[in-house]
């Protein structure tokens, strides 16, 4: 009786339902994707061309049409966030049926479904744990100390870092080849992996990539587990297909054996994730890997004006890497993208904030306007200048510049030189980095100084002579306050930013982000720079501090739902705003030229598909703004507009230089481009900026045409291969020019890059 009543339940879920009124609100291309219900299909997904109704349609399509029952169907999305609302929407249009869409979430959601019920096959049991990454790091320090390696200099976050890329690449311990395995402890780091995957085997735990990477193990080594899973799913759908990495990849390529209807959803032009492991090959190559695929392309865009779609369109198409579309709107004109040439990174700011008020004083709201840097340093002037003007922000995806880890340990440091008495600073920076001054120590110095009624400095000063803290913590704690003591009394003679440099070198704290290879180390040590550099602002430390201390005050009484949002670009994918602010469009700042020295010619395509999505987040107005100058690694730098801006299509573009540009220091319009006050393309004074740019040599490197120094520049002959000597850092031999930087490789400081005035023919 159960067993028909199954059956009844089936045949009821397959049976088309009659009319679908939910196509008739779709343009011929959503339609065609949405009815393409046999064989492969690729649907080339613009930004704003209506993806997720496209597979929010499809979905119900298929069900609606009696093709699959809920549980017959896989749907793939990438975040949670993602897969919420595609299950709200298939709801809306299919009510309570959606609840039997099992097999509709993530990646590794999905993943660990699979996994719980095939769990003995990887050595696991259906209790598995799943650790998130304290735990993973802890364990991994474990592993490290066990092996005897020097968990200080080869660190677990290290060692994370490595594994995490192994699991997306689809590697196991076993597959990891010598070369990469030699990139930790001196040819340890396979073997170490392996001993961390035998461990957590006996904890019957996985980490986050596991999920993947045991499925995947499972389906490779057990074909009656595969087949299962083939007759299971009728139909596979995919969301952003062109940030999967090769774990994924390989999943739904094993998958898809099953079935050939394979539905993928994605934009090659919108991947942007190939630093976290993302492959755009992937989509590129679907047509290959599935033949006789459908392509749809949906190019109709719903968010933007034609001229900001002409804009993203024209900088793309110099991409080779791409299958090609172009977006259109029936929003014609509109505003054509503004591009402002401005003096520096603060006139930048200024410019960009006036553009906002104007927004919000006609009668527009804050929320309407975002503002989408390349990198994090950058979001320090326009805070400030945010809290100046009273503007509400929010900065999306991560903490405020003032609150970010990194500077608040540098004002720990700060505080805790400028006062013997600043407790909550002296504990914040006592053990970091680590001197070997653990909690038991920590908790005696406090109960020490309880005891005294005396600030906790003063205490350690009287600990570290007697014998109740010993070995390491005493040793450290020694040098610590000496360096205290060494700093305090140079606050007198050195300038503020150059005292704070000092010490994050000193104490080892910029040594520490620099020994982390953890992706987002980098940045933190930007942050450092930007902070050494806005302290220039400021007469004295006292003033600073006294700035930093009403910033966070006044932040906290800012809060409001409208609120300007200040993000990455990274962070501003899938986001839309009315009016959208992108500064920063120069060389070396963006595209990045740390991604261009480490990934050439791809790296600068994603880079460009960046500029793209920054572009096309603008619903209404974009504004691009870059400056003459920058000030990179605390000193003064000319700078050249991204070559980007160049890409912009002109008739989609007005282009100006606002007032004083390049002439605010004494420069003439001649000698460095924009002489009146408001240049454009169609202008002399545009002109005379292209033809100096054009001046400008470039060289190849892997492909990718770079900037160099024009002869008026100063590398005072030097060339590539020559020998010279830098005053702090000794001879070395220049490895690379950019301009008037160098990259010198040392005799004995290593590979450095520094000013070519800075050195001298050997």
């Amino acid at each position: 009786m159960a067993e028909t009543q199954k059956i009844s339940d089936l045949a009821r879920a397959r049976a088309p339902a009659g009319p679908a009124p939910y196509l008739e609100g779709l343009n011929p291309e959503q339609r065609e994707a949405v009815e393409a219900l046999d064989g492969p299909v690729l649907v080339l997904a613009g930004a704003g061309t209506g993806k997720t109704r496209v597979l929010t349609t499809r979905l119900a399509h298929i069900l609606n049409m009696g093709k699959a029952s809920p549980w017959e169907i896989l749907c793939v999305t990438f975040t949670n966030k993602a897969a919420r609302e595609m299950r709200s929407r298939v709801g809306s249009l299919i009510g309570d049926t959606v609840e039997r869409l099992q097999w509709l979430g993530t990646f590794h959601s999905i993943s660990a479904q699979i996994l719980r019920r095939h769990a003995e096959l990887v050595g696991l049991k259906s209790s598995f744990s799943i650790l998130d990454t304290d735990d993973q790091l802890r364990l991994l320090k474990q592993v490290i100390i066990a092996e005897d390696v020097d968990e200080k200099r080869w660190t677990a976050r290290h060692l994370a870092s490595l594994i995490d890329g192994w699991k997306n690449r689809g590697l196991g311990p076993d597959k990891v080849s010598e070369q990469d395995g030699c990139s930790f402890a001196n040819g340890k780091g396979a073997k170490l992996y392996g001993v961390y995957q035998d461990r957590l085997k006996v904890l019957n735990a996985c980490d986050f990539g596991d999920l993947l990477l045991h499925t995947l193990s499972i389906f490779l080594n057990h074909e009656d587990v595969l087949g299962d899973y083939h007759r299971r799913f009728r139909y596979l759908l995919v969301d952003e297909y062109q940030d999967t990495n090769v774990a994924q990849y390989l999943w739904l390529r094993l998958l898809a054996r099953g079935s050939a209807n394979l539905c993928v959803v994605g934009d090659d032009d919108q991947s942007i994730y190939g630093w976290r492991g993302a492959e755009v090959d992937n989509i590129l190559r679907f047509e290959k890997d599935f033949p006789g695929a459908k392509v749809v392309r949906l190019e109709r865009n719903y968010r933007s004006t034609e001229h900001i779609l002409g804009a993203a369109s024209g900088l793309i198409t110099a991409n080779k890497g791409r299958l090609g579309k172009t977006l259109w709107t029936d929003e014609a004109g509109g505003e054509k993208v503004a591009v402002r040439g401005v003096w520096d990174g603060e006139a930048e700011a200024r410019a960009a904030c006036e553009e906002m008020e104007n927004w919000c004083s006609k009668d527009g709201a804050c929320a309407d306007c975002a503002v989408l840097v390349r990198a994090s340093w950058q979001m320090r002037a326009f805070e400030d200048r945010f809290i100046a003007l009273g503007l509400p922000y929010r900065v999306v995806g991560g903490p405020r510049f003032f609150e970010r880890a990194e500077i608040r340990d540098a004002h720990a440091y700060l505080r805790a030189v400028k006062s013997n008495a600043d407790d909550l600073a002296f504990e914040r920076i006592i053990n970091v980095p680590k001197r070997g001054i653990g909690a038991t120590s920590v908790q005696k110095l406090q109960q020490a100084a309880r005891v005294m009624n005396v600030p906790l400095q003063e205490a350690c000063r009287h600990m570290i002579t007697t014998d109740e803290i010993s070995g390491k913590a005493r040793t450290g704690l020694r040098m610590l306050l000496g360096d205290i003591d060494r700093w305090r009394e140079a606050t007198g003679s050195l300038p503020h930013g150059e005292l704070t440099e000092i010490i994050l070198d000193e104490s080892g704290y910029s040594a520490m982000w620099m020994a982390d290879k953890n992706p987002l180390a980098q940045g933190r040590l930007d942050n450092l720079k930007e902070l050494v550099q806005a302290m220039g602002a400021f007469d004295n430390l006292d003033g600073y501090l006294e700035h930093v201390a009403l910033v966070s005050e006044l932040d906290t009484r800012n809060e409001t739902d409208d609120q300007i949002s200040l993000m990455t670009l990274h962070a501003a994918k899938g986001l839309e705003f009315p009016l959208v602010i992108l500064p920063g469009w120069e060389e070396s700042v963006f595209p990045s030229q740390r991604s261009l020295d480490e990934g050439g010619t791809t790296a600068l395509e994603e880079e460009r598909r960046l500029a793209y999505v920054g572009l096309t987040r603008a619903r209404k107005q974009a504004i691009i703004y870059f400056a003459a100058n920058r000030q990179i690694y605390g000193r003064w730098q000319s700078v050249l507009p991204s070559r980007f801006v160049d890409e912009l299509p002109p008739e989609h573009v007005d282009a100006q230089a606002d007032t004083g540009y390049y002439n605010q220091a004494g420069s003439g319009g001649d000698d460095t481009g924009f002489s009146d006050n408001r240049s454009t393309y169609n202008s002399p004074g545009w002109a005379r900026f292209q033809a100096k740019k054009d001046t400008v040599r470039s060289r190849t490197i892997e492909g990718t045409a770079r900037p160099i120094a024009s002869d008026k520049q100063s590398t005072n002959g030097l060339q590539q291969g020559m020998r010279i000597f830098h005053q702090k850092f000794g001879y070395g031999r220049i490895t690379q020019l950019d301009g008037d930087k160098l990259s010198v490789a040392f005799e004995k400081a290593g590979t450095k890059k520094v000013m070519a005035g800075f050195v001298d023919k050997a």
